[in-house]
This record gives C-alpha cells, sequence and structure tokens, in this order.
C-alpha cells in the first residue's frame, strides 16, 4: 500500500498544486484529456530511447551514460511532451493565457511520469529483483520512494518550465520563449540524467526554485486581471 501510495500521490500533489493555485482553471476534461496524452506518447519515447541506444552505443560505442542521458531519453521525451502543446494544446480555445501553458506543460509531463513510474516500480524493480535475489516487495518500495523526490519531480517541473515559456511565446510571438521551451528542459533532463546521485539532485534544486518563480510571476500578473483571455495569441 506504500508503495503504491509512493507510485502515484507525488504526480497528484505536484498537479494539484499547480491546477488549484491557477485563478482561472483548466476544464477538468481537457486536464483528463493532456494528461492521458502524456500517458500515451511514453510508448513513442521507450521506441525512439531504443533505437538512440542501439544506434550511439551499440553501433558507435558513446559511453553509456551518455546515450541514457543526452542523446537518448533527454531529447526524446521532453520532444514529445513539447508536440502535445504545440500540435494539441495550442489549437484548444481555453489555452488562452501563459499562465494555461504551464499548467498544461506540467500535466503532459506528469501523464507521462506516472506511467513511467508505475512501469520502473511494478515491472523493472520486479524483474531485476528476480534477477538478482532481492526481495521483490523491497525492492520496488526502494524505487518507489527514490523515485518520489527524484524522476517525478524532475519530469514535472521541467513540465512547468517548458510551459511557463510555450505560454510566453504563444501570447508574445517572440520566437525566444519557444527557444528556450524545448533547450531548457532539454538541458536539464541531459543533466538530470548524466550526473551520478547525489549530484543529480542539484538540477531537483535548481528546477524547484526556478519552477516556483515561473509560476509566482504568472500568478501576479494573474492577479491584475479579472479575465483570463489575452489579446495576442500566434
Amino acid at each position: 500500500m506504500i508503495t503504491l501510495a509512493l507510485t502515484f500521490l507525488p504526480s497528484i500533489l505536484i498537479l494539484a498544486y499547480f491546477i488549484f493555485n491557477d485563478k482561472f482553471r483548466e476544464p477538468l476534461g481537457t486536464i483528463s484529456l493532456i494528461f492521458f496524452l502524456g500517458f500515451l506518447i511514453c510508448l513513442p519515447a521507450g521506441i525512439l530511447n531504443e533505437i538512440s541506444h542501439n544506434f550511439f552505443f551499440e553501433k558507435f560505442n558513446y559511453s553509456e551514460n551518455l546515450t541514457a542521458s543526452f542523446l537518448g531519453p533527454a531529447w526524446a521525451e521532453e520532444l514529445l511532451k513539447f508536440f502535445i502543446l504545440y500540435f494539441i494544446v495550442l489549437k484548444r480555445n481555453e489555452f488562452n493565457e501563459p499562465m494555461d501553458g504551464l499548467v498544461y506543460g506540467v500535466v503532459v509531463s506528469l501523464g507521462f511520469a506516472t506511467y513511467e513510474n508505475y512501469t520502473y516500480v511494478y515491472e523493472w524493480a520486479v524483474m531485476l529483483a528476480k534477477e538478482e535475489n532481492f526481495s521483490a516487495e523491497k525492492f520496488s518500495y526502494i524505487v518507489a520512494l527514490a523515485r518520489s523526490y527524484s524522476a517525478v519531480p524532475m519530469h514535472g517541473l521541467n513540465g512547468a518550465v517548458m510551459g511557463y515559456y510555450f505560454g510566453m511565446y504563444v501570447f508574445t510571438g517572440n520566437k525566444k520563449y519557444l527557444y528556450l521551451s524545448i533547450t531548457l528542459p532539454y538541458l536539464f533532463h541531459g543533466f538530470y540524467n548524466f550526473l551520478p546521485f547525489p549530484f543529480s539532485m542539484i538540477i531537483i534544486g535548481v528546477l524547484t526554485i526556478m519552477s516556483f518563480l515561473l509560476h509566482n510571476d504568472l500568478k501576479k500578473k494573474q492577479k491584475l486581471k479579472k479575465y483570463e483571455r489575452e489579446k495576442i495569441k500566434i
């Protein structure tokens, strides 16, 4: 029961924080849709990660650490999340202010992180425990606990960064924000995977501070508005 809670509760808490701190809350149906799409991109992400591993590690003998960070998951997973924002969220009528970009960035990222977390805790951990003669239950608990304060917040807060800059791009037309919306999450994700623990936790700290500041900036702007609709949308 504790393992189950650790698997899903971090995503729920992070989601709740950003959703309920939005002055003009997004429709539950749209939030559910984008969260589900985050689930779905786990499949192509897994395929792209496998292709990257075979190409860079197996064929050209790049370091496994580099292949598992900047040359694999960092670009594949963040690009797929960005695609959901650009090709799905952007076309929705309810996406009508910068805060919406941040909220939906968090939602799609945690949709991805929730399913990924499930596979690590209840599939990968169990398989590895059997191979090493560990207790599957205890090992799953350890994996769930470790990821509750590392990988899951990394995805969610990275989504906040991506969503903030994506929202700013949509309502200003400034392409600088578009580049930042994909480049920064790629770098944060890459360094998080590349650096060994506990140095990877520095990335979590930076993401926590940055996402708080960006979110606070949009909250201040919302307080000045009676309605959520912006005048400009690309």
